[in-house]
């Protein structure tokens, strides 16, 4: 449903020194019409060109500070709510690959009614401004 607004391609940006970047991050939406417990979203898969970077490599950042993809799993106190930025961030040496690329974001949740997971993607291509 609101899967094509999940990424902000505008908010990517290096991280990490100018010269030697460590990593990309960028800004993010839910994909369900209400706000979710972290806990509540077992998997946040990000891509490049297709190719998934590994989950260790992945923290998010709600505006609480950020976390790793297994910490979120017991982050019982902290909520992602609807509408809200959050900041994806890639440890990905080089930081993002020079060029037009496609960055793609998977958001696997558990809502509570749903006997399924909803399972919410947005892809785009995007070139990082220098």
């Amino acid at each position: 449903m609101f899967d094509k607004y999940l990424i902000d391609a505008a908010s990517l940006r290096n991280t990490g020194p100018a010269d030697a970047p460590t990593g990309f991050s960028f800004e993010a939406k839910l994909g369900y019409y209400r706000g979710l417990g972290l806990s509540m979203i077992e998997k946040l898969d990000v891509s490049i060109d297709g190719a998934s970077l590994p989950r260790a490599a992945v923290r998010i950042d709600e505006g609480e500070g950020a976390i790793t993809l297994d910490e979120m799993e017991t982050a019982y106190d902290r909520r992602w709510p609807f509408g809200t930025a959050a900041t994806i961030l890639v440890d990905h040496p080089g930081g993002f690959p020079d060029g037009e690329h496609e960055l793609a974001l998977l958001q696997q949740l558990r809502v509570s009614y749903l006997p399924f997971p909803s399972i919410n993607t947005d892809a785009k291509r995007v070139t990082l401004e220098a």
